[in-house]
């Protein structure tokens, strides 16, 4: 995914309400952006981190500029976006890089699915074989060279675990693509410490047949495009 133009750096002074963030930009002006993050961005939200903005040019917008990316204090540079991943993991599967899903016809998104009222992030199908039910998770946090999710209690992710393997007991395929936008990590698991109810959930998951796969990105503040698989330790 490249952006449309080349993102705007700045630096982060306090991030607050969730959704807002006050950045102080090269020529010294302050002012506040959107920040489409709903976890506690653990280690990415450091005031004086250095950070980069997208600008809409949609009028009707309150806060014109987003946050996109937040360099670390070791250097690495990482997506922070949660509205990304899924047009991530579309690409990758378009372009061939997600080898486990190809071989499907047709691509379709947010499609409603299960009986806790979910919508699936990407449903893969093809004639005369089994649909793919893809559920997307950004992973941002890490711990050492091993990135881990999520990064704050996640009781909408446990039931989207409980739906994909319901998926799996009717015939079809369940798979959970944890999109690493981070190049510094050389694994991912689950972040028992923070959400153990998640953590048991996702090997339940994985027990009863949904497949946990984890593909990294390259973030830089024209492009970010996922690179390369990561083994998911559970």
């Amino acid at each position: 995914m490249d952006f449309p133009e080349p993102l705007i750096a700045a630096t982060l002074l306090r991030r607050y309400k969730r959704f807002l963030a006050d950045v102080r930009l090269e020529d010294g002006e302050v002012i506040t952006v959107h920040t489409a993050n709903t976890g506690s961005m653990l280690g990415c939200a450091e005031a004086g981190s250095r950070v980069w903005l997208s600008r809409s040019d949609n009028a009707a917008r309150k806060y014109p500029y987003s946050w996109e990316i937040t360099e670390t204090t070791a250097g690495v540079k990482v997506g922070i976006n949660t509205a990304l991943p899924n047009r991530l993991v579309r690409e990758a599967i378009e372009g061939g890089v997600i080898g486990e899903l190809q071989g499907y016809t047709t691509l379709r998104g947010e499609v409603p699915f299960g009986n806790e009222r979910s919508r699936v992030d990407l449903l893969l199908e093809q004639e005369g074989g089994a649909s793919c039910y893809v559920e997307v998770k950004n992973v941002t946090a890490a711990v050492g060279e091993v990135a881990i999710f999520p990064d704050a209690v996640s009781v909408r992710g446990a039931k989207h675990l409980r739906e994909l393997a319901a998926m799996v007991a009717q015939g079809r395929r369940g798979v959970l693509c944890f999109c690493v936008q981070r190049g510094d990590v050389a694994a991912v698991r689950p972040a028992d410490e923070i959400d153990a109810v998640y953590g048991e959930t996702l090997r339940e998951a994985a027990s009863r047949g949904v497949e946990i796969i984890a593909y990294q990105a390259e973030v830089t503040p024209r492009a970010i495009r996922l690179r390369r698989p990561l083994p998911v330790v559970l």
